[in-house]
């Protein structure tokens, strides 16, 4: 391979990601894998804490299919033994630890939805407990004597909680070994994960050179922001995508982002010039970019469908014009209800109840049938009431 062909590989590499440790190191190993005809091993831990990936989750799949298409071998690995302890990454207590049963479910699942990114040809599914349930408990105590109290207490998170004296339980301290030993065991390359995971990347190349192994290349991509635009995509904040969410409900909520984190999206998650969609208009660059994961998570024709009825509802003329009404929301107050009365959509929430139970009210092109229903936190919505009143719900 060509220093230019390296170079453009480690160009691909870098849209996105936040941060290589180290490039001088990845460009070695992609000059040795042409060199030897064999491909690098590429690793991205993902615990199936929750059944269901979003958007999220994509950041490190897309790039994973990246190197798929790059020539190399992606191992998926699900951690189901350190699922039940629980990552302490970026959070400011000690997690509930999950059951064997509860991860097993979610782990099935991961199975399924990963392969609607990752070509199967070029992946190897792998479970940590293939190896971490034969480890004794002297191998166990060896492990830990690699690092010290002190080190783990260098992590941002942990010297938070510990100066503000909240607990750290022991496991936690064992989770970034057990993450590090991962790589240790299938010989990674390469390992990629988010931001609030690079002191665990890092230890999975301390235990490398400990145990003399070359030692993996980290590499660090961004925490998608979810569709409030401020707060990392998580299914207990409401603000997510789900991969396997109806076609019809992605593309409305992929167009109910605003501008700014659509370009953000666009350069995380595919692959399209920047300069192109940046001289788009918005809109026309929102549907695009709304079709496209449509089209990546169903297929092309559910993708276009999903387009033809948002443009039916919301662009033609029988859909809402320019004009339409924007009703920000109030105290927090997200009980759909209460929003159609405040905003002088119904005359009381009895009426709006009465709408919503015959069928009536739509938002962003679905129906909604659940009278306590409330808006998700971010982002903008349209609501439909009857076939002519329109408003747009901002948070």
């Amino acid at each position: 391979m060509s220093n230019d062909k390296v170079q453009e590989h480690i160009r691909l590499i870098k849209r996105g990601s936040v941060e290589i440790i180290s490039e001088e190191e990845l460009k070695q190993k992609l000059e040795r894998s042409v060199k030897e005809n064999l491909p690098l091993k590429v690793k991205a831990g993902f615990d199936p804490t929750s059944p269901d990936l979003h958007l999220g989750h994509t950041v490190l799949l897309y790039k994973l299919r990246q190197f798929q298409e790059l020539g190399h071998k992606v191992f998926f690995l699900i951690g189901d033994f350190t699922g039940m302890i629980g990552d302490p990454s970026g959070v400011s207590e000690t997690r509930r630890p999950l059951t064997r049963e509860d991860v097993l479910m979610n782990a099935a699942t991961y199975q399924r939805q990963v392969f609607r990114i990752l070509d199967p040809r070029y992946t190897e599914i792998v479970f940590n407990s293939q190896w971490m349930n034969s480890v004794t408990g002297e191998e166990l105590i060896r492990l830990c004597g690699k690092y010290t109290v002190a080190r783990m207490l260098e992590r941002e998170d942990f010297k938070k909680r510990y100066t503000t004296g909240r607990s750290i339980g022991i496991h936690e301290f064992i989770y970034p070994l057990i993450q590090g030993y991962d790589s240790l065991k299938l010989k990674a390359d390469i390992e990629l994960g988010g931001t609030d995971q690079k002191f665990n990347l890092l230890v999975g190349r301390d235990l490398q050179k400990e145990y003399g192994q070359e030692p993996q290349v980290v590499i660090t991509m961004p925490l998608l922001e979810g569709t409030d635009g401020i707060k990392k995509m998580s299914k207990s904040l409401k603000n997510y995508i789900g991969i396997e969410e109806p076609p019809r409900e992605i593309f409305g909520k992929v167009m109910s982002i605003d501008d700014q984190l659509m370009l953000r999206y666009y350069e995380i998650l595919t692959s399209n010039n920047m300069d192109e969609i940046k001289t788009m208009h918005p809109m026309e660059a929102k549907k695009r970019l709304a079709q496209e994961l449509v089209e990546r998570f169903h297929n092309r024709e559910e993708a276009v469908k999903a387009r033809e009825e948002f443009e039916k509802v919301f662009s033609h003329r029988k859909g809402p014009g320019a004009d339409i009404p924007e009703y920000f929301i109030k105290d927090g107050k997200r009980w759909l209800p209460h929003i159609l009365t405040d905003a002088g959509i119904t005359k009381s929430n009895s009426e709006a109840i009465r709408l919503i139970r015959e069928g009536a009210v739509e938002l962003d092109g679905e129906k909604v049938y659940d009278t306590n229903f409330e808006l998700p936190q971010g982002g903008k919505r349209i609501v439909k009431v009857g076939k002519k009143r329109f408003i747009k719900i901002s948070s």
